[in-house]
């Protein structure tokens, strides 16, 4: 447990001045919330690191993951880098001691993931992965629904998704998470995310079936037009029986559609519910849930209760990717105060990559497998 009155001080790996995920997200939420002091950043050299923490008025830049998670200034160190730079990272600051969160997909493929997980484990440090999606005020409520019986018992589930990256266009930048071998695809993020708060709300898969295919094998960038390769899948397609015994299908398309972006629905003995939004990106996207049960036969909108909205010092930022973050984080410090274990942890991010595994091989085998 670490002190209650002292912030917890963070080095964020991947902190650029260009722009990104960590200071669209992370350095946002951070600095929001109370407990937690944003001390030091590395970059991909010592020049980007100072330009960085010039920019985001951070007091330390170093050139290198392995000075920053050495810095006596760091506490937490998180991962915000490209996927196929996890490893080293996360290893860097688990060998150091240092509590670390990675961002989602913890690994580059399940045996990485795997080691990591089992390397935190031996070295007795706190975990934590960025599966932000089961942070979402609109899921907990919607689990919150389903385990308080509002649909009865669960018979079945369908949801349908777009994986905006993996459409005919891609953005300047980005082209990397059109290589399968990156381990950034629609598969490992958007569905992964997803699919991770579709187990918390309804269980886990026992065994599924799949079909994943690559239908646009060249895309082109946004404004230049410059054709690439894709090798991800753009079509994941499962199916398969839950715990409870529902039966569950899961179709994901890349790009966006004129129709629904997020289309999730939940069938049950006593009613209905259906969330609805505007990307497959589940740990961005802003939510509707609207349900129905007994002898109304309309679906009319259920607001999320102010209570899920329970991080008030985010503000403003409600339904937006930072808040999402940001109550991730706000778990981080309770479970490194308390001694917790709510957030999930490398551990956990095996597991679920241990399903995206099962995904690929029944898909390639054209078996059900077994989870």
């Amino acid at each position: 447990m670490t002190n209650p009155t002292a912030p917890v001080r963070v080095g964020i790996i991947g902190l650029s001045a260009r722009g990104g995920w960590a200071a669209q997200a992370h350095l946002p939420a951070l600095r929001r919330l109370p407990g937690f002091e944003v001390r030091a950043l590395s970059a991909s050299s010592a020049a980007s690191a100072r330009a960085a923490a010039e920019k985001y008025g951070v007091p330390l830049a170093f050139g290198s993951a392995e000075e920053l998670v050495r810095s006596d200034e760091v506490d937490l160190v998180v991962v915000s880098v490209k996927v196929p730079l996890h490893r080293e990272a996360v290893l860097a600051a688990v060998r150091a001691g240092k509590a670390v969160l990675s961002e989602w997909p913890l690994g580059n493929g399940v045996a990485e993931a795997e080691e990591l997980a089992a390397a935190a484990a031996a070295a007795g440090v706190r975990t934590f992965t960025g599966l932000q999606a089961r942070t979402s005020p609109a899921v907990r409520y919607l689990r919150d629904l389903v385990a308080d019986g509002y649909v009865g018992e669960v018979l079945s589930t369908s949801l349908v998704a777009s994986g905006r990256g993996w459409g005919a266009e891609y953005r300047p930048g980005v082209e990397y998470v059109l290589d399968r071998a990156n381990g950034a695809t629609m598969l490992t993020i958007p569905f992964g995310h997803t699919i991770d708060a579709f187990a918390m709300v309804l269980g886990e898969f026992t065994g599924l079936s799949a079909v994943t295919a690559t239908r646009r094998r060249t895309v082109y960038e946004e404004g230049t037009g410059r054709p690439a390769p894709m090798t991800a899948a753009d079509q994941i397609a499962v199916s398969g029986q839950l715990t409870s015994g529902a039966v569950a299908s899961v179709h994901f398309r890349g790009g966006l559609s004129r129709g629904t972006d997020f289309h999730w629905e939940i069938n049950g003995t006593d009613g209905d519910l259906v969330v609805t939004g505007d990307s497959g990106h589940l740990q961005q996207a802003v939510l509707t849930v609207r349900g129905a049960r007994g002898d109304t036969s309309r679906l009319a909108e259920l607001p999320v209760p102010g209570r899920y909205y329970d991080t008030p010092a985010l503000g403003d930022v409600l339904d937006r990717a930072p808040y999402n973050v940001g109550a991730q984080y706000a778990g981080i410090l309770a479970d490194l105060t308390d001694g917790t274990a709510a957030v999930p942890d490398f551990a956990h991010a095996a597991r679920r990559q241990r399903l995206l595994d099962g995904i690929e091989r029944a898909a390639a085998t054209g078996d059900r497998v077994s989870v």
